[in-house]
């Protein structure tokens, strides 16, 4: 007996991003290390990339993230 069974189907209105082919799915047809998900729309699972752009700007931007220098970097005043 298997510990985990292999979701082959999604819940209706599930929606994700497939970054292998580029495109919008309704439950997950693709392998999990290949989308973004899940959505509660289609909409936001169109932007997924977008959403993705954005977040890593603010983590980016954020100085929680950025207090001190990283190995081999030197600070940046």
């Amino acid at each position: 007996m298997a510990l985990f069974k292999k979701r082959t189907a999604g819940k209706p209105g599930e929606w994700y991003y497939c970054l292998e082919h580029k495109k919008v799915e309704e439950g997950p047809d693709c392998p999990g290390k290949d989308r973004f998900g899940p959505y509660t729309s289609r909409t936001e699972a169109e932007h997924a990339m977008e959403t993705a752009r954005e977040r890593n700007l603010q983590w980016e931007n954020d100085p929680r993230w950025h207090d001190a220098a990283s190995p081999g970097r030197p600070d940046e005043d």
